[in-house]
């Protein structure tokens, strides 16, 4: 999700927690500063709803959530707050929750231009900051690409990156198959393709 700064005061978390609760904007929190969350594309909300769509499927009867940009994240109390594009949680504490969840299993970003950066560097960082984190997911808006980074049993993030067709993210512990044509369905995104440029005599 584009982002852009609020204005430059520091808040602390009741405050920023007030301002939420009356503004029409959403807003992220990072050590006292309030960003304020800039419209998204069509291509990025398609994209969006179509893993939250899949997750919903794979998961529905399970005690598991799947929310989309609406619903905040609290990655660290009093400190950072973030709304990820789709997060999936089975934690039984988060199935209480009425505004925010604090143990997602799964996050995925869509990448914009102005945030991938971000996505890919400080927020990450936070996020693994999160135990019960073992998925991210951060989708180009470019071409069909998804990198999937994976928490491995040695506690190290492996990384593979997707950008065929037949792709998938195989997630057995939520019984989730996401494949990429289904992420990237009615986005108007082409496939990656390379191209040989004759030589010339």
């Amino acid at each position: 999700m584009e982002q852009t700064l609020a204005r430059p005061l520091h808040y602390s978390a009741e405050e920023y927690f007030a301002l939420e609760e009356k503004s029409p904007v959403r807003h992220e929190f990072f050590e006292g500063e309030v960003f304020a969350m800039a419209g998204a594309s069509i291509a990025h909300n398609t994209i969006a709803g179509n893993v939250y769509m899949a997750c919903r499927q794979a998961l529905r009867g399970k005690k598991c959530r799947v929310q989309m940009e609406a619903v905040r994240l609290a990655v660290e109390a009093n400190r950072y707050y973030a709304y990820p594009d789709a997060m999936v949680s089975c934690d039984p504490h988060d199935q209480h929750e009425s505004q925010q969840l604090r143990s997602p299993m799964l996050i995925v970003e869509v990448l914009s231009p102005s945030t991938e950066a971000y996505d890919r560097g400080l927020k990450f960082n936070q996020y693994k900051k999160l135990p019960r984190l073992r998925h991210y997911l951060l989708v180009s808006q470019k071409t069909w690409l998804v990198e999937w980074y994976q928490l491995t049993e040695h506690g190290v993030w492996g990384h593979t990156a997707l950008a065929e067709a037949a792709d998938a993210i195989v997630i057995p512990e939520l019984n989730l198959t996401l494949m990429l044509a289904q992420i990237y369905e009615e986005a108007g995104i082409a496939p990656m393709k390379i191209g040989f440029a004759a030589e010339e005599e």
